[in-house]
């Protein structure tokens, strides 16, 4: 019996790709499909799954968040990322977050099948670089990056201002008052130790937190 697979992608494009790539496999079957957070969430909740392949970036409810939300509802399902987002912005943070591997599209997609297949059994899939991100943030240094010392919600906002958006429009996104995400900025250039936006990203580019 083939493992039931949810794709969660605003792509279409993604979406029909990983339907083919499943259709000539004997274990996984693409089951069901979502465009966006809202309907990610629908989805989860109307029926088990065995895996739910999931973007990070989705219209609606999206990120970090998207994945604890899933996990609050199904604790056993397993979540695989599978994301535009080099593995430095996002992996360790999804991972402590509840998902199960990340993998970026950018990357090495010969390992997608290998690393589903291995979150469907239970397993976590973490490449060699998520093991050493993982390994840095866990490490007794005081000398890790700075952005890790920001929150999941700082995080995201910070990742949007590097990326030239407006206050209004990360307001817009994360359904915050503009009061609230320009807290966050304040909060973000006193952890981090930055004056200007032009130093956030100076740094980013720096850590390879901008995407390619």
């Amino acid at each position: 019996m083939k493992a039931e697979v949810l794709i969660a992608d605003d792509h279409a494009i993604i979406r029909d790709g990983l339907k083919k790539i499943l259709a000539d496999t004997d274990d996984l079957l693409v089951a069901g499909e979502a465009a966006n957070g809202t309907a990610v969430m629908e989805q989860v909740r109307a029926r088990d799954w065995n895996l739910l392949v999931l973007d990070i970036s989705m219209p609606g409810r999206n990120g970090l968040e998207l994945i604890k939300l899933v996990k609050a509802e199904r604790p056993k399902l397993p979540i695989l990322i599978f994301s535009m987002h080099p593995e430095e912005q996002y992996a360790v943070r999804a991972i402590r977050a509840g998902a199960s591997g990340y993998i970026s599209k950018e990357g090495d997609t010969d390992m997608l099948l290998p690393a589903m297949r291995k979150v469907v059994a239970g397993g976590v899939y973490i490449s060699p670089r998520v093991a050493e991100l993982l390994a840095t943030e866990v490490s007794p240094q005081t000398n890790n990056p700075s952005h890790t010392l920001l929150s999941n919600r700082e995080f995201e906002v910070f990742s949007r201002i590097v990326r030239g958006a407006s206050l209004t429009s990360i307001a817009e996104e994360f359904s915050l008052s503009i009061k609230t995400v320009s807290t966050h900025k304040s909060h973000i250039m006193a952890k981090m130790d930055m004056s200007t936006q032009v130093d956030l990203v100076r740094y980013a580019i720096e850590h390879n937190l901008l995407d390619s």
